[in-house]
């Protein structure tokens, strides 16, 4: 056995079904009761739910939660969380509201419960993401970590086919590349192996099975594997992929799940040369023998994205593309080489299977 280094994080996981209820005791047991509800625009129904739930433990509800986390709506968040004076945040969605909850918790050290309502699995980690004047910087600090994490099978069961499978393949890419970051250990491979399969035994029966009885077992089975999935992002660092998405994401507006599922089958094949034991690790989870493919597969049978153009990326941006993504040293178990990475960004473009 190699010497490694494992540091659990302090949060609190409660995971079944129809524990949304439970939010009112995590919350008194934080000893808070002036909690902000967080969602997006788009989740102002489920956000009313939960205000109605905590019924006077709720001060206020802050919809505006956006994409890629920008600086000015956490700037309007903050004000608005102070003017409740607010002693606790409760996200509910997936990774734009709860980034908005954790650049919130960043600025005024507020607790956070979130009940993530997608695979994004970011509630399980101590990285936040925002963005401004067009650029996305990440930062790693506890202080963004939430308290508490609440997952309930029964807000996953509506989510739309297509969010599923990118939210599920967005929270794939955080095990992968933890199976090859050189923070790798044996706690996080296990989790990562762990949660690839279930997401990707999972996704099939949601798409294709969507009427049967086995719909729920297989919702609950992915949202498990993003909890573990989130957990192994949350432990070690990432690598090119994460890179390449937050660049594609914060300068150039594409969707961060969608992003995350067409560039994660040729990261893959970018690194296997280079990290050929966990990429084997990968395939295996997966149930097939070259993992870059196997993901490929997965997306594009099951109805996701797989090309950036059609996500609306423009060919003419993918060397500027490729100029910011090593701008800035990181680890990445393949070399950073700028044509590489060029050539990596027009397969992606173009939605090539890869080799």
């Amino acid at each position: 056995m190699l010497p490694f280094v494992y540091n659990a994080l302090p949060a609190r996981v409660i995971f079944g079904t129809g524990t949304l209820a439970q939010v009112v005791q995590e919350l008194r047991n934080l000893g808070c009761s002036r909690a902000v509800v967080l969602t997006t625009p788009h989740q102002v129904e489920q956000g009313k739910a939960v205000k109605n739930l905590l019924g006077d433990l709720c001060v206020g509800l802050y919809t505006k939660a956006t994409m890629h986390t920008p600086t000015d709506i956490t700037d309007a968040a903050v004000s608005a969380v102070q003017e409740l004076h607010a002693d606790c945040l409760v996200a509910v969605g997936g990774g734009s509201t709860i980034g908005l909850g954790k650049a919130i918790a960043l600025r005024t050290d507020l607790p956070q419960i979130v009940v993530p309502t997608t695979y994004a699995g970011s509630e399980a980690t101590p990285i936040i993401g925002q963005t401004e004047d067009g650029v996305k910087t990440t930062q790693k600090t506890l202080k963004v970590l939430p308290e508490v994490i609440v997952y309930d099978v029964d807000l996953t069961l509506t989510l739309p086919s297509k969010m599923s499978v990118t939210s599920g393949v967005n929270a794939i890419a955080h095990a992968v590349e933890a199976l090859y970051s050189k923070e790798a250990n044996p706690v996080v491979n296990l989790l990562a192996q762990e949660g690839i399969k279930a997401i990707a035994s999972a996704l099939p029966i949601i798409i294709h099975e969507r009427d049967t009885p086995s719909l729920r077992e297989a919702r609950s089975g992915a949202l498990y594997g993003a909890w573990a999935c989130g957990t192994c992002l949350g432990a070690v660092g990432m690598s090119l992929h994460h890179k390449l998405c937050h660049t594609l994401g914060g300068t150039f507006n594409l969707p961060h799940a969608e992003t995350h599922t067409v560039i994660l089958p040729h990261a893959i094949a970018y690194n296997t040369p280079y990290a050929a034991d966990a990429i084997a690790k990968v395939a295996s989870s997966l149930g097939v023998t070259n993992a870059a493919q196997g993901i490929f597969d997965l997306a594009k049978t099951l109805g996701g994205p797989y090309s950036l153009k059609e996500l609306g990326m423009k060919e003419a941006d993918l060397e500027k593309a490729a100029d910011i993504a090593v701008r800035s040293p990181y680890p990445n178990p393949a070399p950073l080489e700028r044509e590489k990475l060029l050539e990596l960004l027009r397969n992606a473009w173009a939605g090539t299977r890869p080799e």
